[in-house]
């Protein structure tokens, strides 16, 4: 089994072992090892495990990736290598095993040394180890058949201790089904399912606490073999007294009860016998487990009480845990999302007011486009293109648009357009596009430099800018993410990029107004028609090339 080991010989050590087959490495949480580092990429770099092979590839990183300090491309990789990805350190081991040191008579210390000399340190105190493999126990092996008898759980006639072992046995196994993630749902099925296994029952119900009504709702049901189903078999009045309270309750004969005297649910259904108890994994209840007999009145003692509510504390804590997981899921996907509109420090805001509400705002308004792409691409292989446009789009937007905390709206081709303003406005966004804009420019050059000395074409961009009204919001639905801008400057936007010639920044006279503080070489152009405007456009060229070389640079931000 191979690892690579984050931050070796640091606090912060940690394993992460390796799949046969292709492993990812990057900030993007879809990847096999995630880290969130500024220094990685979002897809940084891949390790392929074959039989006969292990390498590892750079995809293409903006801060690359280096073996044993040399930077690599592609190289296969050797237990023992150090890796560089970025700025993280991983160390490649392709065994761990464990080898016992020698001690005293009396005591065993066991001290783990991988092969190359690399230690996995344990504490001392520990005298003995246990297997944690699978056990040959097996639930049934301590449960009668179903049958009457003076319990509800189908132990049969053991001693007092042996029960309370045996008892303690099925609740640990419970504990190990319901240990892993699952769907909300099928995990209810799955707690009934059990229930019915272990006890002596004729019906049982989940029901859950609804938290905008905070009503119980009826979610898993599950009935003995030839009992008729009923929509509602339960006394809401039994569930809902539970609820309330947060007590488990007894009953020998419900209809003799006068606390449900108005329940006419008790009497119909004449239940005989039941038990619910509070699903509650911390303070509050989350919910109640309802059971009970049609036929026998005396069937249930304290001591299946006591069993079924320790039962129900597991099955709590179960479904909190699927819930919670499912929570966690849920803000990983929006997380993903945000993170493909919106810089670190927008999607944090967004994430704590979660308010992507439609909004009149100004904005202003970048598009960028690639000068005459269609011919270039029309001489490249389509994976050519798309790794191309991969690596420019990841300087352009994770490296510029975010840092001037920009929002991408989307990709056009290989085009890209963003705005300053939307979500979040600041006094000085046009500043901030315009400087992104230049910082563009730059990046390209660099681009080109190391692009050429690869042997593949170089590019040229355009760039449009324009400050002005919009709607900006989440356009389309309230669970898929499409934040938008709509109105006249986004359309005057494109037009303005249409104008602008290879190599060239344009922008409108609304942003230029916001831009005199700057003191930036600008040009002005003649009066220039547009496509839908019924009046000629007054723009401006900057000369970026004359500023300092330095500024805008990627590497200066």
């Amino acid at each position: 089994m191979s690892y690579l080991i984050y931050a070796p010989k640091t606090p912060q050590e940690r394993a992460h072992q390796l799949m046969f087959g292709l492993n990812t490495i990057g900030r993007s949480s879809d990847n096999t090892i995630v880290i969130m580092d500024e220094s990685l990429s979002r897809y940084h770099a891949e390790i392929t495990i074959a039989h006969n092979r292990i390498t590892i590839k750079d995809l293409q990183s903006l801060n690359h990736t280096f073996v044993n300090e040399v930077k690599i491309d592609q190289c296969e990789l050797k237990d023992g290598d150090v890796i560089y990805c970025g700025n993280v350190e991983f160390k490649f081991i392709q065994k761990i095993k464990a080898t016992p040191k020698a001690s005293s008579s009396t005591s065993y210390e066991p001290e783990f040394v991988e092969e190359q000399d690399y230690q996995i340190s344990i504490p001392e105190t520990i005298v003995k180890q246990f297997s944690t493999e699978q056990s040959s126990f097996k639930m049934q092996d301590l449960l009668d058949s179903p049958g009457k008898g003076d319990s509800l759980l189908r132990l049969g006639h053991r001693g007092s201790n042996q029960r309370t072992v045996d008892k303690l046995k099925i609740l640990l196994e419970v504990s190990k089904q319901l240990a892993s993630p699952e769907e909300p749902d099928r995990l209810l099925e799955k707690i009934l399912d059990l229930l019915f296994e272990i006890m002596n029952i004729d019906r049982a119900v989940i029901l859950m606490v609804n938290e905008r009504t905070r009503q119980l709702e009826h979610k898993a049901v599950k009935l003995r073999p030839g009992i008729s189903s009923s929509s509602q078999f339960y006394s809401k009045n039994i569930t809902n007294y539970v609820y309330k309270n947060g007590n488990a309750i007894l009953t020998t004969d419900a209809c003799l009860d006068q606390r449900f005297n108005d329940s006419d649910s008790i009497f119909v259904q004449a239940i005989r016998a039941s038990m619910c108890i509070p699903l509650k994994p911390r303070e509050e209840v989350i919910g109640v487990l309802y059971v009970d007999n049609l036929s026998i009145s005396d069937i249930y003692s304290d001591e299946d009480v006591e069993f079924l509510t320790a039962l129900a504390n597991q099955a709590a804590i179960a479904i909190d845990n699927a819930n919670l997981y499912k929570k966690i899921q849920a803000e990983a996907v929006m997380r993903n999302k945000l993170e493909r509109f919106f810089p670190e420090a927008v999607r944090k805001k967004l994430q704590e007011e979660v308010n992507l509400a439609i909004v009149d705002t100004e904005v202003t308004a970048l598009f960028a486009d690639i000068s005459n792409f269609t011919k270039m691409s029309s001489s490249m292989q389509p994976r050519q293109v798309i790794t191309m446009l991969n690596e420019y789009f990841e300087v352009m937007v994770e490296e510029i648009v975010f840092r001037y905390e920009g929002t991408l709206e989307k990709y056009i081709g290989d085009a890209l357009f963003a705005v300053w303003g939307a979500p979040y406005q600041k006094t000085d966004d046009a500043e901030r596009a315009i400087q992104a804009a230049i910082d563009m420019q730059w990046a390209v050059l660099q681009l080109n430099q190391k692009w050429v000395q690869q042997g593949k074409q170089p590019i040229q961009i355009h760039i449009g800018l324009n400050t002005g009204k919009v709607a900006a919001g989440n356009i389309g639905s309230e669970k898929l993410i499409q934040y938008a801008t709509i109105g006249d400057t986004t359309n005057v936007t494109s037009r303005i990029c249409n104008v602008a010639q290879a190599g060239e920044i344009v922008i409108s006279q609304t942003t230029f107004e916001r831009l005199k503080t700057m003191s930036l070489p600008f040009e002005k152009m003649p009066l220039v028609q547009v496509k839908g405007q019924e009046q000629p456009l007054q723009l401006y060229r900057l000369l970026w090339n004359l500023l300092p070389s330095k500024l805008g640079q990627v590497g200066e931000l």
